[in-house]
């Protein structure tokens, strides 16, 4: 047999072993975390991310069509467009419409609503801009382990720049701020948090953290190869300030957190925190899971 048969045999020798090439055993990344995109509203500002639902809402109920919380919560995170598209993909808001208007929503529909939009929504978040307790410290801590703080979001950046001029003065401030025109396609699609690691300059994805608290973007976290950390209590799962949470019952509280740790578990959520203020333990556990050579 010649050394070229040789060669061959021993090639599918391996094959029909399954055992790995030289590339395929290759050690994978196994060194320390080097950066955390952080989402906005719900997760570093605006407990129970209240901003972006009363805004929606208002557009709605000025149209004669009103919509429920949660009709208005389903899309969260979604660039802000495609949230409004999606609302107006729900059957009952479709006929709501149609019954006020004589004719179901088009793409125009959803222009004009979503121009509306951006007028009450630039005050409202100025209104809901409020840090979140613990982010402040939660930001020092990525930086004092000298990780890159970049953050992500569904707003444009028109709309973020009073957010991100109020939340600084609060002494909050990040690195980068993502905005959903600064892509194509937004969350659950992993651009953002892509373009987040390109600005930061950071790779590989497995040592990066997408911390947020919307299923889209948990999605958007791992379709980028990255960790993802979701928030349940101060999130959109549960979607009530710190004071309306505080007044129920220490059982109900636990109920609310709870379905919004599953339903954030079962959008892909590495960990599931109560608050960012939780995160400097669950950032420990990605990086012990990272030194024994465990991925996302």
């Amino acid at each position: 047999m010649s050394a070229q048969l040789e060669t061959r045999s021993s090639a599918s020798s391996r094959a029909a072993k399954n055992e790995p090439t030289t590339a395929r055993r290759r050690q994978r990344y196994n060194g320390p975390l080097k950066a955390v995109i952080f989402d906005w509203a719900g997760t570093i500002v605006d407990f129970g991310s209240r901003a972006p639902v009363l805004a929606v809402m208002q557009v709605f109920n000025e149209r004669n069509v009103p919509i429920t919380m949660s009709e208005a919560r389903g899309p969260m995170g979604m660039a802000k467009r495609d949230h409004i598209n999606a609302i107006f993909q729900v059957p009952r808001v479709r006929e709501a419409w149609k019954a006020q208007y004589d004719k179901f929503p088009d793409e125009q529909t959803v222009d004009e609503i979503y121009n509306v939009f951006l007028g009450s929504q630039r005050e409202v978040l100025v209104d809901s801009s409020s840090v979140i307790p613990g982010a402040v410290d939660a930001l020092k801590y990525c930086r004092s382990r000298n990780l890159k703080v970049g953050s992500s979001t569904g707003y444009t950046a028109a709309l973020m720049e009073p957010l991100v001029a109020a939340a600084k003065v609060q002494g909050l401030s990040v690195d980068e701020v993502v905005c959903a025109d600064d892509v194509e396609f937004g969350r659950p699609a992993p651009w953002l948090c892509l373009e987040n690691a390109r600005r930061l300059g950071v790779f590989p994805m497995r040592a990066i953290v997408a911390v947020d608290d919307t299923t889209v973007g948990i999605q958007a976290g791992v379709n980028a190869g990255m960790w993802a950390i979701g928030i349940a209590k101060s999130g959109n799962g549960v979607g009530l300030s710190a004071a309306e949470f505080s007044s129920l019952e220490a059982e109900e509280q636990a109920k609310l957190v709870s379905s919004a740790e599953a339903t954030l578990e079962a959008a892909g959520a590495h960990l599931v925190i109560d608050t960012v203020a939780d995160l400097p333990g669950a950032l420990e556990q990605i990086e012990e899971w990272l030194g024994a050579g465990v991925g996302p």
